[in-house]
C-alpha cells in the first residue's frame, strides 16, 4: 500500500525530556482534592512565589506559598 502523506508521525520518542536544550521540567505538587476525590498536579506560578491550582471538578482554588521554612513534601491533601 502506498503512503502519500507529506508527514510521518513518530510516537516512539520519550516525551519526559524537555524539548528545548536549556529547558527544565516545570516544578509541580501532587494534590488530592478530597472535595471531589480527584488527584491533580498544580504548578509553580510564573513569578515563583507559590504553587497555584484548582480542583478539576469543582474549581476550588488552592495555593501553597514557597518559603525557607517550608517542607520538602511533594504530595498534599486539600479538604
Amino acid at each position: 500500500m502506498r503512503d502519500d502523506r507529506d508527514y510521518k508521525l513518530d510516537l516512539s520518542t520519550n516525551n519526559k525530556q524537555p524539548t528545548a536544550q536549556n529547558a527544565q521540567p516545570r516544578p509541580y505538587l501532587s494534590v488530592h482534592f478530597a472535595c471531589c476525590n480527584v488527584y491533580c498536579r498544580i504548578y509553580r506560578n510564573p513569578d515563583g512565589s507559590r504553587y497555584e491550582g484548582r480542583c478539576p471538578r469543582c474549581a476550588k482554588p488552592v495555593a501553597f506559598a514557597i518559603g525557607v521554612d517550608g517542607t520538602h513534601a511533594r504530595s498534599f491533601t486539600v479538604k
